[in-house]
């Protein structure tokens, strides 16, 4: 009997060489689980009917000695990565028969190495989303609370692993969308680099954001994920050439906190309260932590709020009931463009593609786009200027714990608040990670996010293996 609860991918890796089970057995035991939890968590859109093939050709890798680190390893993936021959919808109806024709740059190393996928996971229709409730496939719910919801857009994946239905799963990030919903669920979460791992076979919602993200239950485990995906690809013209990718190889010391940041209102105060003893134990362990002063980053929420609309609403264009996915009759060219996209996009979708729009409309594209792009780079500049005087910054990862179902819904405003610590990442392309802090008063999970200066994940995951283990 698998123990499904406490595997990691590092104790996987020592069972399945030294053949205490097999990459059959261990898929088998998560689709007994997905077969057992999956109708009600909604975890997953589609589980392949190949799984134990896959597996099998994992354990002929193990028995020739070609072995690697993700060798026979259990993956789910958001439903907008694209598997060559697979259904990828991103959540939406407009896309619900779409088959995907090439790899993903992730998806063929993982190939490489002789993962097992098991299936696509459930979204937030087009990552547009902070709740996994936007989905044309159903709401997805948080397996600790199913009351709840996991977080969003990369719910579906942050419920597959924190239901046991997978070892670990990718999702993307455009702000949050990973760090966000491991806080939730209790995993960790992290964000890397923008350009550390390839772009290329993802649906693009805003493409100077967008980057695949892995979540598990452990930082080696995220480690691991991020050593095997990290390389330069041709394919991806925002990649990071291998010369850019110099490790700083120093020890993290000092944690700056952005006070300014942290109380301007909105917070929880059991998030706070664990958040300023998550600190009393990092400098018990012997880190310096100090106040800085960030103002700018009061900004960086309504700065992602033009930015990714404006993004959303180029790249969206190109579905249009024409060339693939939904197409609607009409009596003509316009009424089917107005149809397919009327009937084919959510709410959400339809929201942020019409203020995008309006962001870059004659008359508004300087007083709103370029102004938000100037302030980008001035937060950018300042988290860089910070990052001279301390090795990471700490804040909370989400401002509350899970919220209910359906709980903000009718009212976006409040939904979008709940990335307000995670947009300053993204917007700088600064590397972070989420590791779950401790439990609420009402048993849910509560996270602490760091984040690093570009290109020192190892930074993250020198402190986050000491932080889980506090």
């Amino acid at each position: 009997m698998i123990n499904l609860k406490d595997i990691t991918i590092s104790k996987a890796r020592i069972s399945l060489d030294s053949k205490e089970f097999s990459a059959r057995e261990l898929a088998q035991a998560y689709l007994d689980v997905i077969k057992e939890k999956n109708t009600e968590i909604n975890a997953y859109l589609e589980v392949f009917g190949d799984v134990l093939e896959q597996a099998d050709n994992a354990d002929k890798m193990i028995s020739e000695g070609k072995i690697f680190p993700l060798t026979g390893i259990p993956f789910a993936f958001k439903d907008n990565i694209l598997i060559e021959g697979r259904h990828a919808s991103a959540g939406s109806k407009i896309l619900e028969n779409y088959v995907a024709s090439y790899d993903a740059t992730v998806i063929k190393l993982l190939k490489d190495q002789g993962a097992v996928f098991l299936g696509r996971t459930n979204m937030d229709e087009f990552a547009m989303g902070s709740s996994t409730q936007t989905s044309a496939y159903g709401i997805t719910k948080n397996p600790v609370d199913i009351t709840r919801v996991p977080g969003g857009s990369s719910g579906g994946s942050a419920a597959a692993v924190a239901s046991g239905m997978t070892l670990v799963a990718l999702g993307t990030e455009t702000c949050g969308s990973v760090r966000q919903p491991a806080s939730f669920c209790g995993l960790v979460g992290l964000k890397p680099t923008y350009g550390a791992l390839s772009r290329y076979g993802l649906m693009a919602m805003g493409n100077s954001l967008d980057q695949p993200a892995p979540f598990t239950k452990t930082v080696i485990d995220s480690e691991i994920i991020f050593k095997t995906l990290s390389e330069y690809d041709l394919m991806d013209s925002t990649s990071m050439p291998e010369n850019m990718r110099v490790v700083d190889n120093k020890k993290p010391k000092k944690i700056g906190v952005p006070r300014s940041f942290l109380n301007q209102g909105g917070v929880d105060t059991e998030v706070l309260a664990n958040f300023e003893q998550s600190l009393e134990k990092l400098k018990n362990i012997g880190y310096e932590i100090v106040d800085i002063d960030l103002p700018i980053l009061e900004y960086s929420l309504a700065v992602y709020y033009i930015i990714m609309p404006a993004e959303v609403s180029t790249n969206l264009s190109r579905f249009d009931g024409i060339r693939y996915g939904y197409s609607a009759d009409g009596k003509d060219l316009m009424e089917v463009y107005m149809k397919s996209r009327g009937q084919g996009f959510g709410k959400e979708v339809r929201r942020r593609i019409m203020l995008g729009t309006y962001i870059l409309s004659h008359g508004y594209y300087d007083a709103y786009y370029n102004k938000a792009v100037f302030l980008r780079d001035k937060i950018t500049k300042d988290i860089d200027e910070a990052f001279k005087n301390v090795d990471l910054i700490a804040t909370p990862t989400t401002p509350t714990t899970a919220f209910k179902i359906g709980e903000k819904m009718d009212d976006p405003v409040a939904m979008y608040l709940s990335d307000i610590f995670s947009a300053p990442a993204n917007l700088s392309g600064c590397p972070s990670i989420a590791i779950p802090s401790g439990i609420s008063s009402d048993g849910l999970p509560l996270s602490f996010q760091f984040v690093a200066p570009r290109l020192c994940e190892d930074f993250l995951f020198d402190i986050g293996k000491k932080f889980e283990t506090m």
